[in-house]
């Protein structure tokens, strides 16, 4: 299996991290018995750390569905190569990075770090795009 897609493995494996992190927060704060129950009544609000968490997740699902189909494409249109393979490094190391910082409220910093992940993505699409 090629880098690319590889690290697009590991992206997924990200998400699924991102999806527990605030599910476990959230618990904590609920209590199990809310999180198992039907969830009719009305939930505490999360706290600071809880909902930046659920943020930064919403934020990589904004993104995740164009970086899976763009790394798809390249890999099945034979566009593979010093581009994809740097936009994908630059798109999950960003998103890695992002998460702890968005959960310790960093501002600049995080929004700098989130757009070395879009040039990521940009870099994979430029590549497909691009002859």
């Amino acid at each position: 299996m090629n880098t690319e897609l590889t690290i697009l493995g590991w992206t997924l494996v990200l998400a699924v991290v991102q999806i527990l992190l605030p599910a476990l927060l959230r618990t904590q704060e609920t209590g199990p018995a809310y999180n198992v129950g039907a969830r009719d009544g009305e939930a505490p609000p999360p706290r600071p750390v809880t909902a930046r968490l659920q943020r930064a997740q919403s934020n990589l699902f904004e993104t995740l569905p164009l970086f899976a189909a763009a790394v798809l494409v390249a890999h099945v249109a034979g566009r593979l190569g010093e581009l994809t393979w740097w936009g994908c490094w630059l798109y999950l190391l960003g998103r890695i990075v992002y998460v702890p910082l968005y959960a310790a409220g960093v501002p600049v910093l995080r929004t700098l770090v989130w757009s070395v992940s879009v040039a990521g993505l940009g870099m994979v699409l430029a590549a497909i795009l691009i002859p």
